[in-house]
């Protein structure tokens, strides 16, 4: 099963992950937030949904996921743009939109404001 864990991590994070990958260490799938308003900017309800439809779904085009949505095809296209843009979703060779793992796990940490 391919998961991808969103997360949100300070740069000297994600430096640390990508030496200890080059180094040949197995560091699954992430994709990272330097903040939680841009987690929660980019992931709003109807994006998180969209993302919730795709999982394991393979290709669709955006009007099959606008479909199976119930939504308005341009809305979910603008849904799509700003996933894509965020390294998300992806698009096949026939422009289709891909959301590409079977599971996602949201890791981040609520701590006493300093």
């Amino acid at each position: 099963m391919a998961t991808v864990t969103l997360e949100i991590a300070d740069r000297a994070t994600v430096n640390q992950r990508f030496l200890d990958a080059f180094n040949g260490n197995q560091q699954g799938q992430y994709i990272s937030f330097e903040t939680p308003e841009q987690l929660f900017r980019t992931l709003t309800m109807k994006r998180w949904e969209l993302l919730q439809v795709m999982t394991g779904a393979g290709a669709m085009s955006v009007r099959d996921a606008a479909r199976r949505l119930r939504r308005d095809v341009k809305a979910v296209h603008g849904d799509v743009q700003a996933l894509l843009a965020a390294g998300l979703l992806e698009k096949n060779e026939i422009g289709q939109i891909l959301f590409p793992y079977d599971a996602v796990h949201v890791d981040f940490m609520l701590k006493e404001a300093a």
